[in-house]
């Protein structure tokens, strides 16, 4: 039997449904989690075949010794995967570590995590990126400003998502941010007024896409972290051509294989030196799936199964599972200690069959995503919209 080790397997609550098809294609799914078995949920024992709980995943030699564990126990280990932005760089060390050949290892860490390594593959795709400069000083900081001006945007080299980003406006802002200890390398970058749009997709061993969608996000994530502010952002009807070919040549300059990828691009919002109003602009690229309940929204917005045609291309190397009717898939993330007009009953009675998931967010996730979600499905844009400006109003 071969034998698959999913790191995580109980966070996002969602990931189960990777275990599950992993099993139903014949893997000997073996989990690694810090989550005391008796609490992990009945839907994820039975979708392993053995679970080996370590009292803390960051402690690596933890980790290693429960996968050593496993590969005495079971013979060859043919993945590792977590599917987690968290712990790709402890994906790529164990792959490494026990010469797993089925993904990333860590020579190849620096080009997917760190954001100043990525704008060079997204160059060879020849999609157009931010100018940038790496953060030591003020004398530094001030000449790169007089090249692309002010704003400039601040965050971690090798971060995860909108945490620890800072919009500077003016030289007292900049040297309120440097008077800090900086506790990692961060990386400046000129500003772009964009929206951004996602290229996400399941990706075979040949490095070619089996199933390609996309997000939208209306409203800035950095300000929805930075601000408390709600969330927004939805899964497309319909990829747009130019996100399409953006991520196609991403993938080929990345020689990307067996993954599931979430590769993110600015659309411009006016004219600017990188383009004009509507061009495609490289943000980052994440080698993992897009986070939290994506997955399901996938699912909801194309009328089919991402967790079976990602575990199809880790069995078989393709997958014949074909989507369906399409939809607009809504999140929309309430904040607490906002009065909204209408109430969680309210809102379920109003949208009804559209509604997919109503729930709490977990505490980890709530910066990005605020704390009540819903997620509802719908045929056309105006009634998506309509949909953001009742669910999200206040009093």
């Amino acid at each position: 039997m071969r034998n698959f080790i999913f790191i995580s397997p109980d966070f996002p609550d969602n990931y189960w449904k990777f275990c599950r098809e992993l099993k139903n294609n014949g893997f000997n799914v073996l989990g690694i989690g810090d989550c005391p078995y008796n609490q992990i949920s009945d839907d994820l024992k039975n979708s392993l075949g053995e679970y080996y709980w370590v009292s803390n995943l960051q402690n690596y030699d933890e980790v290693f010794r429960a996968v050593a564990f496993f590969t005495f126990r079971y013979g060859k280990i043919e993945f590792i995967e977590s599917n987690n932005e968290f712990w790709l760089e402890r994906d790529a060390m164990l792959r490494t570590e026990f010469n797993v050949k089925t993904g990333f290892v860590q020579r190849d860490i620096k080009k997917i995590k760190f954001k100043s390594q990525m704008k060079k593959f997204y160059q060879k795709a020849g999609v157009p990126v931010a100018r940038y400069h790496l953060v030591k000083g003020l004398k530094g900081c001030l000449s790169f400003i007089d090249k692309v001006g002010y704003p400039v945007i601040v965050k971690p080299d090798n971060g995860v998502g909108a945490n620890d980003t800072h919009r500077i406006n003016n030289e007292s802002g900049l040297k309120e941010f440097l008077k800090h200890q900086l506790p990692v390398q961060y990386i400046m970058e000129e500003y772009v007024d964009g929206e951004v749009n996602t290229y996400d997709a399941i990706v075979d061993g040949d490095g070619n896409p089996v199933f390609e969608t996309g997000n939208v996000t209306p409203n800035s994530l950095m300000d929805i972290v930075n601000d408390n502010d709600n969330c927004a952002f939805y899964i497309v009807n319909e990829l747009a051509e130019d996100i399409r070919e953006a991520g196609r040549k991403t993938l080929k300059a990345f020689k990307v294989k067996n993954r599931f990828v979430h590769f993110e691009f600015f659309r411009l919002t006016r004219d600017q030196r990188l383009g004009k109003k509507g061009d495609v602009v490289a943000l980052e690229v994440n080698m993992r799936p897009s986070g939290g309940f994506s997955p399901d929204m996938m699912n909801y917005a194309n009328s089919t199964n991402v967790y079976k045609i990602w575990a199809d291309v880790m069995a078989y190397g393709s997958s014949l599972v074909q989507c369906g009717n399409t939809y607009y898939c809504a999140f929309a993330g309430r904040r607490d200690g906002k009065d909204f007009a209408l109430s969680e009953n309210q809102v379920t009675e109003k949208y009804g069959s559209a509604i997919k998931a109503v729930s709490r967010i977990p505490d980890v996730l709530s910066g990005a995503m605020g704390n009540m979600m819903y997620i509802a499905v719908f045929k056309t844009k105006a009634e998506m919209d309509g949909f953001y400006r009742e669910v999200l109003k206040t009093k």
